[in-house]
């Protein structure tokens, strides 16, 4: 089991920056590949990034890419996602999501994950 709790988000205007952090629970943090996903209201939920159990691997929705940044501190038990260049558009609560590290399916699809944090509202106003 594995526990994952996100924060940082708020209220931030157009072309501000915010840093998200999601931190996880238990021994083998490092054996997770990790993702961040959103949903804002009346859509459905998306995929944002995505960072493999090692780091060496990222993956960003067309969307984001350029303007976020995802990371992770495998000492920390934490992953963070740097969003800069924010647009109303970015509007959402953004979850952080584990998955095993040999899981399959792909990294952009949310069905591939196993464990999801509570989620953080990110506001953007124009």
């Amino acid at each position: 089991q594995v526990q994952l709790v996100e924060s940082g988000g708020g209220l931030v205007q157009a072309g501000g920056s915010l840093r998200l952090s999601c931190a996880a629970s238990g021994r083998t943090f490092s054996s997770y590949a990790m993702g961040w996903f959103r949903q804002a209201p009346g859509k459905e939920r998306e995929f944002v990034a995505a960072i493999t159990w090692s780091g060496g691997s990222t993956y960003y929705a067309d969307s984001v890419k350029g303007r976020f940044t995802i990371s992770r501190d495998n000492a920390k038990n934490t992953v963070y996602l740097q969003m800069n260049g924010l647009k109303p558009e970015d509007t959402a609560v953004y979850y952080c999501a584990s998955r095993q590290r040999y899981r399959g399916g792909s990294y952009y699809t949310g069905a591939s994950y196993d464990y999801w944090g509570q989620g953080t509202q990110v506001t953007v106003s124009s």
